[in-house]
């Protein structure tokens, strides 16, 4: 396991969902692409739930019920049959904000992990899919030097810095919020109106 897993692993449960949020904000623009190309989707309804998440980081006594939005979030999903590349990048998103979801309603021991690894896979499918090389050893390098994924790197490590400092307080929570919405870009570089 890399030092940054294990740094991810040692950070208190609210860091962690804090990190996890910052991640999902930076995904949703991905979900607003497909839910406006498809017709499928409410990014509105994604948003929410998200919205709500920051809520509790912020109060933490606030009583919300994180099974009946995860209840609401499963009907976010894209539809099953839709095996498009955009569909994928949302289901990614839900993915993330349910992993994310399990970690307020108990434990999920590995959810920061699984939404760490679900924000780098849709990095390498956008660049297996935009660069089409057929080499293993190549795509592996190509992925490993690639301008997003470089970014997408920096990102998560930008966050945790973030995550690990400091009192988590308000200002540092919107500070984090502000990084994961990274002015509407997502992490294939794409920005749509969320």
């Amino acid at each position: 396991m890399s030092g940054f897993h294990e740094r991810l692993l040692t950070l208190s449960s609210r860091r962690q969902q804090a990190f996890m949020a910052a991640l999902v904000e930076r995904l949703l623009p991905n979900y607003a692409l497909y839910a406006q190309t498809a017709g499928h989707g409410d990014v509105h309804g994604l948003r929410a739930i998200l919205d709500l998440v920051w809520e509790r980081l912020a109060v933490q006594g606030a009583k919300i019920d994180f099974e009946r939005q995860a209840e609401k979030l499963a009907g976010l999903e894209p539809p099953g049959d839709d095996d498009s590349f955009g569909a994928r990048r949302a289901l990614e998103a839900v993915v993330a904000l349910s992993a994310l979801l399990d970690t307020l309603q108990g434990e999920a021991p590995d959810a920061v992990l699984e939404v760490s690894r679900t924000s780098k896979g849709g990095v390498r499918a956008f660049i297996e899919l935009t660069e089409g090389e057929e080499n293993g050893q190549r795509l592996a390098a190509l992925v490993r030097e690639h301008p997003l994924m470089k970014e997408e790197n920096a990102f998560q490590d930008a966050v945790l810095e973030a995550a690990e400092e400091g009192v988590l307080d308000r200002d540092a929570l919107k500070a984090l919020r502000r990084l994961g919405r990274n002015e509407g870009v997502s992490n294939l570089g794409l920005s749509a109106e969320a």
